[in-house]
């Protein structure tokens, strides 16, 4: 059990996925306002080495490997340079962490289908979550959403794009967005910006060509491996198109998206006046971070001030679902509901997985998205236990299918 004995002064913060592209932003943001935010926890998956720097540099109360093999090294380490903070281990002290009653803040920012629990946890402990998992609201966007009610939480999207809608959108007094129809609040659709990825011009033939090296090269944004190849593929908007749907309570055909190469504009929201509303900024991930850290406040992030006069132009087309067909998959399986995002979700990781380790090629990922979808008997989601069923038995699908293409 977490000792509960320390008095509270400041916002303290939790961040899960604290080695990660948007653990260390987070952490440059706290850097810059030490005199409002504290660090409470930190976890990282089995990143010993860049948990230990993290530790030494901010000295949090805890911190939390997955393994206990990374736990135990990470804890002699911590040992030899004499500091307090105390090392755990498992999904128990992720969920511990993030509903401690020090804790004001949580950063969630693990990749993948494990950020789940804890995310739950801070739901349901009230916290204001700061949302980078993409996957809690993919897989048990209506368990979450009601977690997040029914424990009084305050949920903010980290996603730019999230993010920027959330700006945009007309600002209520109390609740959440998810409260209330689109129509009630005068608005028409959203529109989900994508950069396109390094491959938005490359034809068929040209895709079923593409590297492991090259699918890692984004043009614009600087992420994790995972969300670096799912932007390649535009699975990481069709992920988006679902958390839309369960943040703003936006029915498929009422969120568009629209390829916008220079990141610019990170997302739109058209008003039934025929008013379109849009945030801008330079691509840089502290801009939502400190968004999130500081509302309804506006805090300094480091980000530079954006330059109109040298952007010069800003261009939009239309995605091709043809060339980059996760993005139909993913508007096909929010459009069949229950499981079938969930499904989607764990078939996309496994792919993605096996396409870093290079077992299988660029355009494998959709077919053998589609396959796992197509094999799945869709159910109505009633509990996490049953997700996280679904969710293995859809890796094991996945898995199999890529062992028979190898």
């Amino acid at each position: 059990m977490l000792d509960k004995s320390s008095p509270q002064k400041l916002q303290y913060v939790t961040i899960l996925g604290a080695t990660g592209t948007i653990g260390l932003h987070t952490l440059d943001v706290i850097s810059q306002h030490t005199e409002r935010f504290g660090v409470f926890a930190l976890s990282a998956n089995n990143n010993v080495k860049g948990l230990f720097a993290l530790c030494e540099k901010y000295a949090p109360k805890y911190a939390v490997m997955l393994q206990e093999p990374a736990a135990t090294a990470l804890s002699a380490q911590l040992k030899d340079i004499s500091s307090t903070t105390v090392v755990l281990h498992g999904e128990a002290a992720l969920c511990e962490v993030s509903a401690h009653e020090q804790v004001d803040v949580v950063m969630a920012a693990i990749v993948g289908a494990a950020g789940l629990h804890p995310a739950m946890a801070a739901a349901k402990a009230g916290k204001r979550i700061l949302l980078a998992n993409k996957e809690t609201l993919v897989m048990a966007g209506n368990l979450f959403m009601q977690a997040v009610l029914d424990g009084g939480a305050t949920l903010l999207p980290i996603d730019s794009e999230h993010n920027a809608i959330f700006q945009v959108m007309p600002q209520r007094n109390g609740g959440s967005l998810a409260d209330s129809t689109l129509a009630s609040l005068g608005v028409k659709r959203v529109l989900l910006t994508a950069s396109g990825g390094p491959f938005r011009n490359s034809s068929l033939l040209e895709l079923k060509a593409v590297t492991r090296t090259q699918a890692l090269n984004h043009p614009n944004w600087v992420m994790g491996p995972k969300i670096t190849i799912d932007s390649a593929t535009l699975m990481n908007k069709g992920l988006e198109v679902i958390e839309a749907h369960w943040l703003f309570n936006a029915p498929a055909e009422k969120i568009d998206v629209v390829v916008h190469p220079q990141s610019i504009i990170h997302s739109m929201v058209e008003y039934i006046d025929g008013s379109i509303l849009a945030q801008l900024g330079n691509p840089d991930m502290r801009t939502p971070i400190a968004y999130g850290l500081g509302y309804p406040e506006r805090l300094s992030s480091g980000v530079s001030s954006l330059d109109l006069l040298s952007t010069a132009r800003l261009d939009f087309c239309a995605p091709d679902k043809l060339r980059f067909p996760c993005l139909r998959i993913a508007y096909e399986a929010l459009n069949a509901g229950g499981t079938a995002p969930a499904i989607l979700n764990a078939a996309n990781e496994v792919a993605v997985e096996a396409f870093l380790a290079e077992k299988i090629g660029f355009m494998d990922i959709p077919n053998i998205i589609d396959y796992v979808l197509s094999a799945a008997n869709i159910e109505n989601v009633e509990s996490i236990t049953q997700l996280v069923a679904v969710d293995l038995l859809a890796r094991q699908t996945s898995t199999a299918k890529i062992k028979a293409l190898c």
